[in-house]
């Protein structure tokens, strides 16, 4: 059962305010996940739709994404377009520790916030540009999306099978991976401004170049010994045999057996110790070479057992192994559940509904979600009021005008 939520912001990042002035994911998802922590995110939209990631997609439903990513987030509209729009925002950036960003790169200095404009408001201020292609170079001004940055950054090359065309992942990993960045990046620059008495600074996040720091080996392979990786299916370069075997039952399961220690332990496991005594699977690289005969082997063994008895077996003989876990799987999962990983949340436009936890776990100073993501401008208002200290009669004015 899920512990009540928190009434107000908790976590090592309260008393930051954080403006969001993203789209989509790669900067929003940063600034969920500050809010998790306890930082006060006001997500700034254009009315009157805002975020177009509120509508969801084909395969999530209208408000199935944006329950995610704004969750602890306040809503509130503001139309930039207009003098009076851009004259707030001036006024909330001056109150702002961090501003994220991602539209199109000189889209600020379009709106009047230059370098020079926004450190003459606020010089603490810490100044996120998300965009595809960086705030650089002659790819600058192109659009991009998760995608093309998947391609761009060497990621989707790699992805699927040698005879085949690329693949995509099944998420929008590369967003994620650079709203990751986005946030690490945030936290160091708040780490040099508070602890090392610095001061604000900007922070260039492309999203290529997220994607392609996680390449693993694939540039110094290239650079020294000319090797341009391909894509190779489901196997993992230098670790043999690792790979996803089908159970009699028609399920998966993924196996790694990469050491000299787990691949005896799977020839014993198997009944194959004649195995332990072939000179051709000595050690892992011979097991490289060898590597369609031991899919065979293997997958034939697996392709005896039911799903979880052939796990059992696994697991008992100490060898890394799961089930590919479909998402009904995951919520009926006993760990899953005994560490609490899915959570209930209240949202105001969905009702109670299961999200991710908050991740990670700190000890001393944990997150939590202590709201659902609020409906369009739901904090308009308060924020005006509270914040910039308006009068009523000027909030109505400003929603006249459609200023907000």
């Amino acid at each position: 059962m899920s512990t009540p939520p928190p009434a107000a912001p908790s976590g090592p990042m309260q008393g930051i305010r954080v403006l969001d002035l993203g789209v989509w994911v790669a900067g929003p998802f940063a600034a969920s996940l500050l809010a998790d922590f306890g930082a006060e995110v006001i997500k700034i939209e254009e009315p009157p739709h805002g975020d177009p990631i509120r509508r969801g997609g084909q395969f999530t439903g209208p408000g199935a994404h944006w329950c995610i990513d704004g969750r602890n987030k306040k809503s509130m509209t503001l139309n930039l377009r207009t003098a009076r729009g851009r004259e707030l925002l001036g006024q909330l950036l001056a109150r702002a520790d961090v501003l994220i960003d991602n539209h199109r790169p000189g889209m600020l200095d379009a709106w009047g916030f230059s370098e020079a404009r926004l450190r003459a408001l606020n010089p603490r201020l810490i100044v996120v540009n998300v965009s595809g292609y960086g705030q650089s170079g002659p790819y600058a001004q192109r659009l991009a999306y998760d995608r093309i940055a998947a391609a761009m950054g060497g990621l989707l090359y790699l992805n699927g099978y040698p005879d085949r065309p690329p693949v995509r992942t099944g998420i929008i990993v590369c967003d994620y991976i650079t709203a990751l960045f986005n946030t690490i990046g945030v936290l160091m620059a708040l780490y040099h401004r508070d602890a090392r008495g610095g001061s604000g600074q900007r922070l260039d996040v492309a999203m290529y170049e997220c994607v392609f720091r996680l390449l693993e080996a694939t540039l110094p392979a290239y650079d020294k010994l000319g090797i341009v990786r391909e894509r190779i299916g489901n196997v993992s370069p230098g670790f043999y045999p690792d790979d996803m075997f089908e159970t009699a039952d028609g399920a998966w399961i993924v196996l790694s057996a990469v050491t000299d220690r787990h691949f005896a332990a799977l020839c014993r496991l198997m009944g194959r110790e004649d195995l332990l005594h072939d000179p051709t699977l000595a050690t892992p690289e011979d097991r490289g070479r060898q590597l369609t005969r031991l899919q065979a082997l293997i997958g034939a063994w697996v392709k005896q057992h039911r799903r979880d008895e052939v796990l059992a077996l696994l697991t008992e003989a100490r060898l890394p192994c799961a089930p590919v876990m479909r998402i009904d799987d995951i919520v009926r999962d006993p760990h899953y559940q005994a560490r609490g990983t899915i959570i209930d949340v209240e949202d105001p436009q969905l009702g109670r509904i299961k999200q991710p936890a908050v991740v990670p776990r700190l000890s001393a100073t944990p997150g939590a979600v202590y709201r659902g993501a609020p409906p369009l401008g739901a904090d308009t208002d308060a924020i005006l009021r509270d914040l910039l200290g308006l009068s009523p009669a000027e909030i109505a004015e400003l929603h006249r005008q459609g200023v907000v």
